[in-house]
């Protein structure tokens, strides 16, 4: 037990409580106290990469209404100086929803449609009731500072009301939402509708943030000392096991706020997402979602009604994409594809293949592919099926068995695939995270129901569709792992807790790719390339400001609607100080949508600003026909 614990904690400004017991009569000629004392700690506060707070514990003042308060709501508001009806509206806002409707049952039918049987009498009973609408009482709006000290001189008017005050977990951005998150204690109302509301439960253990991640690190360990002390205040031992003082920790997040809420803006209410990060730390600088909401939302009183709109829209704002959402990256894969065909020695860079429609389609006319770097220029998908087809097929010698050689070296084109972290979790430092997803041979036998499949029936994975499905952190990693020619550090959120400088451990670890350094960089002159007119990423060139960009296009084929457009490259391409990924549902070709969205982003980051003939990018990108191909 420390000496002198009280002088220290107060310094530190935390809150103490001592109290002593009857006096203990075992020293002859003194009584002896048994006292505990006990320190509770201060969450601690989340900070952007630069310095800048974002959230933190603070004094909130609330009025509470009680269920058996009568009160004449106009005169409220008049002393509030609140507009005539403020009051009521704020209590519908802060009421909680009635469960939904049970659904009738379902009439039974054959395997045809036909109605089996007529429906029983009960299933053409009048649904029941709606039952009365829940609430928890008392209801609480949230009061300035100002409004609950005039509430307090005018308290005895109104019996039934009462302010409190008390720490509350304070955002200072409306940005992040999804990386922020919150904790159990202040999101308490929002969890109370996630488990009544239908889609509620699925959100309910997935958008905690940081917040939950780190939470242990955040609330500390309250210390509790049990000295044994003389009237003159004298220690002598202790009576009870002490339990250590750890102060809440602060969090400096890899988070640009800046850049993330001008990615915010761009991505707008659609749905995607978009991830940057540094490939040298594996920092994370910006993650969106989209669409998104405010962080507040979900803690602050009196907004349920806003809950429940999140809750319940088709848009599923409170999804985090980037960690939960895997889809297929489309020709972005095309990169891991041709780094893995030379890894292998199923290609050299010098190889041309032709522009051959009769195996797949090339969406856009371009010239012969008469190298690795023209094909990832024109993302020609002819030239990559042929890529992927050399790979799997192999070169047989005579006699020898194909059904085997086919499913051999699809298991080695698959860990290799893997070595770039993908089909498995990254360890994020998020409550939540999928793995995506890699087909093995095993999989294709018990799919197509044999062992004899060909190629031709898997040829979906060479331009990235069919079953490879990645996240958005996945697919920046993947791009890191480029820039770094064949390694990477897991991406991460937070860069130092408390005051050691540093992140948790794992995120210094180095991860190393199977493929060697120089088949990643061969494929750094084709992205390069892309950049150019011609290219497919030609609208991502920030060639004009001097910098070098790097990058791959994709398109992914959508039979419900729009195709989803996606881009993923990094600047400076020599020496690559930002990764970015990006994925827009609905947006069409990635070349029209995605890359200049990218572009924008790397920009903003290594310049601070954006050049005036790009501005027109972010209207465009923000409330235009995405889809049409216009611009």
């Amino acid at each position: 037990m420390p000496t002198s614990p009280r002088p220290v904690l107060v310094a530190l400004g935390l809150a103490a409580l001592g109290a002593c017991s009857a006096p203990v009569p075992t020293v002859p000629g003194e009584e002896l106290y048994e006292c505990r004392e006990v320190y509770s700690p201060r969450r601690g506060r989340l900070y952007d990469r630069r310095d800048s707070l974002l959230v933190a514990n603070q004094l909130h003042y609330a009025l509470s209404i009680s269920k058996r308060a009568a009160f004449d709501t106009a005169a409220f508001n008049q002393l509030m100086g609140w507009p005539e009806g403020a009051l009521q509206a704020r209590i519908a806002g802060a009421r909680l929803p009635a469960p939904p409707l049970p659904r009738p049952p379902e009439p039974k039918r054959d395997s045809t449609g036909a109605l089996l049987a007529p429906p029983e009498p009960a299933e053409l009973a009048e649904p029941p009731a709606l039952p009365p609408r829940q609430q928890v009482w008392p209801v609480v709006l949230p009061l300035t500072k100002p409004e609950a000290k005039l509430f307090r001189q005018h308290a005895r008017q109104w019996p039934g009301l009462a302010v409190s005050r008390r720490r509350e977990l304070t955002y200072t951005v409306n940005v992040a939402a999804p990386v922020l998150g919150y904790t159990a204690k202040a999101a308490e109302q929002y969890l109370w509708l996630a488990q009544r509301l239908e889609r509620g439960r699925f959100y309910r253990l997935r958008s905690g943030g940081l917040e939950t991640y780190y939470n242990t690190l955040l609330t500390g360990h309250r210390g509790a000392y049990h000295p044994i002390t003389d009237g003159h205040g004298r220690a002598h031992g202790t009576w009870a096991a002490d339990t250590t003082f750890q102060q809440g920790q602060d969090l400096h997040l890899t988070i640009d706020v800046r850049l993330q809420a001008y990615a915010e803006r761009l991505l707008g209410e659609r749905r995607g997402y978009i991830v940057a990060l540094e490939p040298s730390t594996g920092e994370i600088l910006a993650c969106v979602s989209g669409p998104t909401y405010d962080p507040a939302a979900l803690t602050a009183p009196g907004r349920n009604a806003e809950r429940r709109t999140l809750l319940r829209s088709e848009g599923l704002p409170m999804l985090n994409r980037p960690a939960l959402v895997a889809n297929p990256p489309g020709s972005v894969f095309k990169l891991v594809n041709a780094a893995v065909a030379l890894q292998l020695g199923a290609i050299q860079r010098s190889t041309s293949f032709p522009c051959d429609q009769s195996l797949i389609n090339c969406v856009h006319g371009h010239p012969q592919a008469r190298n690795l770097t023209m094909a990832l220029k024109y993302s020609c998908n002819p030239y990559f099926y042929q890529v992927l087809r050399a790979v799997v097929n192999g070169t047989p010698p005579a006699g020898a068995d194909t059904v085997a050689l086919r499913h051999e070296n699809l298991a080695a084109w698959r860990r290799y695939v893997k070595s770039f972290g993908l089909d498995t979790l990254l360890g994020v430092d998020t409550p939540r995270e999928m793995p995506g997803f890699l087909p093995t041979p095993e999989y294709y036998d018990r799919v197509r129901r044999t062992t004899n499949w060909k190629f031709s029936g898997i040829h979906s994975l060479s331009i990235g569709q069919g079953e490879i499905n990645l996240t958005g952190l996945q697919m920046a990693n993947v791009l890191a792992t480029i820039a770094n020619r064949g390694w990477y550090l897991t991406p991460h959120f937070v860069r130092s807790i408390g005051s050691t400088g540093r992140p948790l451990p794992r995120f210094l670890d180095v991860h190393r790719t199977l493929v060697d350094s120089a088949n990643l960089a061969a494929l750094v002159p084709g992205m390069v390339a892309s950049m150019q007119p011609g290219g497919t990423a030609e609208l991502a060139s920030l060639a004009d400001v001097g910098i070098t960009v790097a990058g791959k296009t994709g398109t992914v084929q959508n039979d419900e609607g729009d195709d989803h457009a996606t881009f993923a490259g990094f600047a400076p391409a020599k020496k690559p100080k930002i990764v970015v990924a990006v994925y827009i549902e609905n947006a069409g070709f990635g070349g029209l949508s995605a890359a200049p969205c990218a572009a924008l982003v790397m920009e903003k980051y290594l310049r601070g600003y954006i050049a005036p003939k790009r501005k027109r990018w972010e209207k465009w990108l923000r409330c235009g026909d995405l889809a049409s191909g216009g611009h």
